[in-house]
């Protein structure tokens, strides 16, 4: 199995369980890989294997999410292009926030600058959506953040209650929720 494999196995370990959680049993039973092995692709343990899991997160972040949001095109559109790939990506609702998942416990420590970043970039590019559709920039980046704020807070309560309707209605909303002159 390469690195790269190993890593999107990995994402789901740490997604589920977050860091403190991810015991190596778990990470070598998602991978179908023995301590050996999974020391061969990471050697310094499951610090560099959530630091892996991470730097997929923030190409998947980029791709899916940030591509759209500076593209040239209208800002309903770039927002509802992101909203979508939000949507396939915490699979309407059904997935936690990796990030989240990671903001927590010991991973917290370790990752703080990481997670700070990644949230940054994601709050920038959404504000850039807002002001480019004529919106103030301090209230752009208070929208975005609040943005963030009800996209991770939905997919908190539709994991609590089995039902995804909140954070469906959250990405259904972020139109209204931003550009709203």
């Amino acid at each position: 199995m390469l690195r790269e494999e190993a890593v999107v196995r990995l994402v789901e370990v740490f997604r589920q369980y977050g860091y403190d959680g991810a015991t190596l049993a778990r990470l070598s039973n998602a991978t179908g890989l023995g301590k050996a092995s999974l020391y061969h692709h990471f050697p310094n343990g499951k610090e560099e294997m959530a630091a892996a899991v991470l730097d997929y997160l923030k190409l998947k972040l980029e791709e899916g999410m940030l591509v759209p949001l500076r593209s040239p095109i209208a800002p309903i559109d770039r927002l509802l292009t992101m909203a979508h790939s939000v949507d396939a990506y915490y699979n309407h609702g059904q997935r936690a926030c990796l990030l989240a998942m990671l903001a927590l416990g010991e991973a917290n420590d370790i990752f703080h600058e990481q997670i700070q970043q990644a949230l940054n970039v994601w709050i920038d590019a959404l504000a850039g959506v807002a002001i480019d559709a004529g919106v103030e920039a301090a209230t752009a980046r208070q929208r975005a953040e609040d943005a963030i704020l009800q996209i991770q807070g939905s997919l908190i309560l539709a994991k609590g209650l089995g039902d995804t309707a909140p954070f469906q209605r959250v990405l259904a909303a972020l139109p209204d929720t931003l550009l709203t002159a």
